[in-house]
């Protein structure tokens, strides 16, 4: 047996190993891996483990958790050692969990049916009537297909002697597959060997089940079915998974700001138009989706969507009341039900439970408190498991008196001594630890009667040793789930769309990017040209202050006068600054996240809106958005730090301005980003302008340098006239010369063509304002704006009056396109609504 592993390895006899026997042997299922990870040096799986934590940083994976001093959007956790399941028990399992997802879809039929389970006395009507999970204006609805439970979660803990046990059943809106999904992404780039000899199951099958099943059920009549991801938005804790699964599965990710009930039908607010919703997969709490029926303080839902769905207008998965069934005290009453409705025994236990709500019940929870665990009846209770034998003195006097005061609200259930096994430690031995887990695993509808389990799933990891409460909001952490087989089985292509809709044409010529998702993508682009013009900026005035040159010296108040015009926060204690205090404001608005105008306050804006529309984004494009805020996050010292900050800076905006041209799709909200970012690019050359425009002739003389850096032009010059910079030359190629990408004579026609092409595809007149500003220019002479010209005082003016135009103009167009895109509040006249 492998001894460098397994050596310090901690065995438990009160509990069952994943990993080693009772006689402390390996566990068949388990010895390639083992004898692979033996193979390895600590630097080689220190190596691994890195990979594993950067693939998180890069993919953006996280777990929002709030106060966590890992910060809002913590960073997901994977255990480099997978949760291995044997071909033998996962078969089992399989048939198990299916079984069980009937069960709860058959349960759902009959208490928002005919209710005959609780008439025959097998269901307590307190259980049913008695929570915030019952919806009854949910009653009586017949969604398509019968199915009323689309996708199925359920927590299973193993016992000491190897027997799974039900813990919890997830049926809102259960979470976890994106997680499930991006850990074994992960883990193939880890461990390829690994997943190759051990012939690993997939888990994609599961996803296009889950996609064909809704367009097959999604009442289109006809139309290709859209299909959304419904979420609460970017402060829910799985978030991230949110964005993953749209972006996987093609779904438009919306917010419930983002649809609309018009004449009983859900619509999507796009850039289009409103644009008929067919199919909701919704990962929001059931009372949450409609603020007219269901709760009328949410901010959250869309009003009407209840009666939409009553009418069979739009499939929502799963079927609003679901959560019903996520009562744990609910558990001593399926195995009966199962034979009734079924004819059939369940195949998985659930963990011995008690509704106390029952006299005999609560009897026995009093009479043998130190062998249970008292839970919450309903999932809306805030409460976390109490451990009878932990509970002692005023403490268990208190909990007494609640179960016998409100013994409705509560149950009991059997203490289960959570099953370990192996987690990498971080220290750099790289040891084996055990922890205890939790397996949760999914189901799936077929939409033909029965249910699809994904092969492996999600196994959560408690913080710490011998501890039987895991939860990932307390810090656990996570492992992808191995299932083995003898031999390969091939994979599902998530490209693949015919099995199970064979009849839909799935090919569409436009894609249906949401209001939201438009806006969105119009401030990224604008976010990432204000970062990379600020970067420019402050790198730019930071080498003039580092070249000590005396004409640079004699500049210094000028350039620092116009930063402080642009909102860059810069000495005012002297009417010319020192050297030291310019550098040390320059280097304050790259790091200052407090400050309005800094690179580290204009990154944050710009990871908040590519954070809303991940779905839009490839794969290298989200990986680059990522790196960039920890660009700017430590402390800098000295200007050459500060220029060397500022260079990776401009450096990660010219590839986000790559990925733009050359990985995103033609469509409207790539229109709406380039619009952004040209908008961006004009009014900050109009800003820098107006104030250059504003010194005296002989300063502007003195600065024509910096300001060609500045405007990122400085290059394009010196090859064109070969010499040093005079007025007339850098006046016409920043504001005159349509072939220069950051002139502004440029900017006016980008914007035009733009325009142009959005009220073509769009279908809403074009906006006048680029127009407007490049007949302007177009009337004026450049020879003009000679200094010894007899009108130059009157040019200047012209120009310097264009400038604020172009400034006040970029606002004006940014507020038309919101009203007129983003806010969308008609339908299409075509649609008859």
């Amino acid at each position: 047996m492998p001894q460098r592993l397994l050596e310090s390895y901690p065995v438990a006899s009160d509990r069952y190993d994943e990993m080693l026997a009772a006689d402390g042997r390996l566990r068949p299922h388990w010895r390639t891996l083992i004898d692979q990870l033996e193979n390895l040096s600590p630097e080689m799986l220190r190596r691994r483990a890195n990979e594993v934590r950067d693939a998180i940083a890069s993919d953006g994976v996280t777990y929002n958790v709030y106060a966590d001093p890992k910060g809002a959007n913590r960073p997901w956790e994977l255990d480099l050692l997978p949760h291995l399941v044997s071909s033998e028990e996962w078969d089992f399992l399989e048939r198990a969990v299916a079984q069980r997802a009937r069960l709860m879809n058959g349960l759902l039929a009959d208490i928002y049916g005919p209710q005959t389970l609780i008439a025959e006395g097998l269901l307590p009507p307190a259980l049913v009537f008695g929570q915030h999970g019952y919806l009854m204006p949910c009653h009586g609805w017949q969604p398509p297909g019968g199915v009323h439970l689309h996708a199925y979660a359920i927590d299973l803990a193993r016992s000491a002697d190897g027997t799974w046990w039900v813990v919890s059943d997830r049926t809102q809106g259960p979470s976890g597959t994106g997680y499930a999904l991006q850990n074994r992404q992960i883990m193939a780039r880890a461990m390829p060997e690994a997943l190759r000899d051990m012939h690993v199951e997939s888990p994609h099958r599961y996803f296009h089940t889950l996609r064909a099943m809704l367009t097959r059920l999604a009442p289109a009549q006809g139309e290709v079915p859209l299909i959304v991801l419904l979420t609460p938005g970017p402060y829910n804790e799985t978030y991230s998974e949110h964005a993953f699964l749209a972006h996987t599965l093609g779904f438009p990710l919306v917010e419930g700001v983002d649809l609309t009930v018009r004449s009983d039908q859900v619509f999507l607010k796009t850039l289009n138009g409103l644009r008929r919703v067919h199919a909701i997969l919704r990962r929001m709490d059931d009372d949450y989706c409609d603020p007219l029926e269901l709760r009328a303080d949410s901010a959250l839902g869309v009003p009407g969507l209840t009666q939409a769905a009553r009418l069979g207008n739009v499939v929502i998965a799963n079927s609003l009341g679901s959560g019903v069934l996520e009562s744990t005290a609910l558990h001593g009453f399926l195995p009966a039900i199962n034979e009734r409705l079924y004819g059939e025994s369940l195949l998985l236990p659930s963990v011995a439970s008690w509704w106390c709500g029952e006299k005999p019940a609560l009897d026995y929870t009093l009479a043998h408190l130190d062998e249970l665990v008292i839970v919450p009846a309903f999932s809306s209770m805030r409460m976390q498991p109490v451990f009878g034998h932990t509970v002692t003195g005023a403490a268990r006097r208190r909990l007494i008196e609640s179960l016998q005061l409100q013994p409705h609200a509560y149950a009991a259930q059997e203490w289960v001594r959570l099953s370990q096994a192996p987690v990498m430690s971080r220290s750099g031995d790289y040891r084996l630890m055990n922890r205890t887990i939790s397996l949760r695993v999914f189901a799936v509808a077929d939409g033909q009667g029965g249910y699809q389990v994904m092969p492996g799933g999600l196994t959560r990891v408690a913080p710490r040793q011998r501890r039987d409460v895991v939860s990932m909001q307390q810090g656990g952490t996570s492992k992808d789930v191995w299932v083995l087989r003898e031999e390969e089985r091939p994979d599902a292509s998530m490209a693949d769309e015919r099995h199970g809709a064979e009849n839909v044409t799935v090919i569409r010529g436009t894609v249906d990017v949401s209001s939201h998702s438009g806006e969105n993508l119009f401030w990224m682009g604008r976010y990432s040209e204000r970062v990379k013009n600020l970067s420019r900026l402050l790198r730019t005035t930071l080498q003039y202050t580092m070249d000590g040159q005396t004409e640079s010296r004699g500049m210094l108040g000028s350039v620092s006068w116009i930063c402080s015009q642009l909102g860059v926060q810069m000495p005012k204690s002297e009417p010319r600054p020192t050297i030291t205090g310019l550098q040390q404001s320059l280097q304050a608005a790259v790091v200052d996240p407090s400050a309005p105008v800094s690179v580290a306050t204009q990154l944050r804006q710009l990871a908040n809106a590519a954070y809303q529309v991940r779905e839009h984004l490839s794969l290298d494009n989200w990986h680059a958005l990522t790196k960039m805020p920890a660009m700017v996050q430590e402390r800098i010292n000295t200007p050459a730090a500060a220029q060397h900050v500022l260079g990776n800076v401009i450096d990660a905006c010219s590839g986000l301005a790559g990925h733009a041209l050359d990985d995103m799709t033609r469509d409207a909200g790539w229109q709406f980003l380039m619009v952004g970012r040209h908008i961006e690019r004009m009014a900050n050359m109009a800003a820098l302008l107006d104030n250059f425009l504003r010194l005296p002739p002989q300063r502007q003389t003195a600065a024509l340098s910096w300001l060609l850096e500045a405007a990122s032009s400085i290059v394009t010059y010196r090859v064109r006239y070969r010499r040093t910079p005079e007025w007339l030359p850098v006046l016409h190629l920043l504001v005159f010369d349509a072939s220069n990408p950051h002139g502004m004579a440029y900017q006016f026609r980008m914007l035009q063509q733009y325009m142009r092409e959005i009220a073509q595809q769009l279908g809403l007149l074009s906006m006048t304002i680029p127009s407007h500003l490049s007949t302007q220019l177009e009337a004026m002479n450049l020879n003009e704006f000679a200094h010894d010209h007899p009108h130059v005082a009157q040019a200047n003016a012209r120009l310097t009056q264009l400038m604020r135009d172009a400034v006040s103009g970029g606002y004006m167009l940014s507020d038309d396109l919101s009203r007129h895109y983003f806010t969308p509040l008609t339908a299409p006249v075509s649609q008859g609504v």
